[in-house]
């Protein structure tokens, strides 16, 4: 099948195109590089004999995109590119609508008329917002707190309304947790541009020596030691979902939250790097950060029943991944 995968040079974006390749399937990734590197693909052509060609562009430029569709034809598209840094949407909610909501829109008109009859899209456990009970099941209301998740939200409307103008064409809507950790061979991993938004990048680069020490959020939650819990999942296992996903192919809108149903705190996922890494990693508590949850995880059970997939990795996977990863690649895809 011919996949074009938007932000296939992201972090799940091309720990995806791998399980793709190895599937089989011909894939194009479709990148603007702001928060990725042109590296990614030489590595993943180190990995992988497949088939797979690149094109730089912006989902927002539509122009492009119409000739990107016309030229590939993707039979089914998997839509990662987007913003995604809760603290980031919160000040800068024009981009994250422009990004995430517009940009999804232009992705749908142009490859609406070539074919395309597969959508998988990236979105996340965010547009619950505050639980009305756990673990989060794909029945919980949608009431997402932040700008983050109320621009997923947001896409996942646009989405579910034009499946239904369409009823040959199956979109998969991906609700996922907390992904960590890198491929087994430490070649490609997490590389925020800037200054982590997320616990397991920040802990591997204090561990590495590239920050002092880690920035808890808040220990005062009502937690069992008062940091924020989460669903962290393998990466691999989440981008072996949306291969899962691509294959259901059923027409029609279905949500699958993708998650382990295991919460884990902050302090328990640090003290779980210090044990696989035999690093220290020193950490300081500060305010609370405007829009995180205290706690949430999955209910995965109905993408293990209909999808065919569960994850396969734990903590120690995760961590110990994530350490081979940065341990390689001290200053990520950066040349030293």
């Amino acid at each position: 099948m011919r996949v074009l995968v938007t932000g296939g040079a992201g972090y799940i974006g091309s720990h995806t195109v791998l399980e793709l390749l190895a599937a089989g399937h011909d894939v194009q990734i479709l990148d603007n590089y702001h928060n990725a590197s042109p590296e990614v693909l030489r590595r993943l052509r180190e990995l992988s004999n497949g088939h797979l060609t690149e094109v730089e562009a912006d989902i927002r430029d539509s122009q492009t995109m119409r000739e990107v569709a016309e030229s590939f034809r993707p039979e089914a598209v998997i839509h990662f590119a987007g913003l995604k840094a809760v603290g980031e949407g919160q000040s800068d909610p024009i981009s994250y609508y422009d990004v995430n909501v517009s940009g999804t829109l232009k992705l749908l008109r142009a490859v609406q008329d070539v074919g395309c009859r597969h959508v998988v899209f990236s979105s996340s456990a965010t547009v619950y917002g505050e639980p009305k009970y756990l673990p989060y099941d794909e029945s919980h209301p949608c009431d997402p707190i932040n700008v983050y998740g109320r621009s997923k939200w947001m896409a996942e409307q646009a989405l579910t309304d034009w499946q239904a103008t369409r009823p040959d064409v199956s979109v998969v809507l991906l609700r996922y947790f907390n992904p960590v950790g890198a491929h087994a061979s430490g070649r490609i991993g997490e590389d925020p541009s800037d200054i982590p938004n997320n616990l397991m990048p920040f802990v591997a680069q204090v561990a590495v020596g590239r920050r002092d020490k880690l920035a808890v959020f808040g220990d005062d939650y009502d937690t069992p030691d008062g940091t924020g819990v989460r669903d962290y999942i393998h990466v691999v296992d989440l981008a072996r979902a949306h291969v899962a996903a691509l294959d259901h192919g059923v027409p029609g809108t279905e949500v699958f939250n993708v998650g382990t149903g295991q919460g884990v705190s902050v302090l328990d996922m640090v003290q779980a790097f210090e044990r696989t890494s035999g690093r220290p990693v020193p950490y300081e508590v500060v305010a609370r950060r405007e829009g995180d949850l205290a706690s949430y995880y999955a209910d995965s059970s109905k993408a293990q029943s209909a999808l065919k997939w569960a994850a396969a990795h734990g903590v120690d996977d995760m961590c110990g991944s994530t350490w081979t990863w940065q341990s390689g690649n001290p200053n990520g895809y950066a040349k030293d």
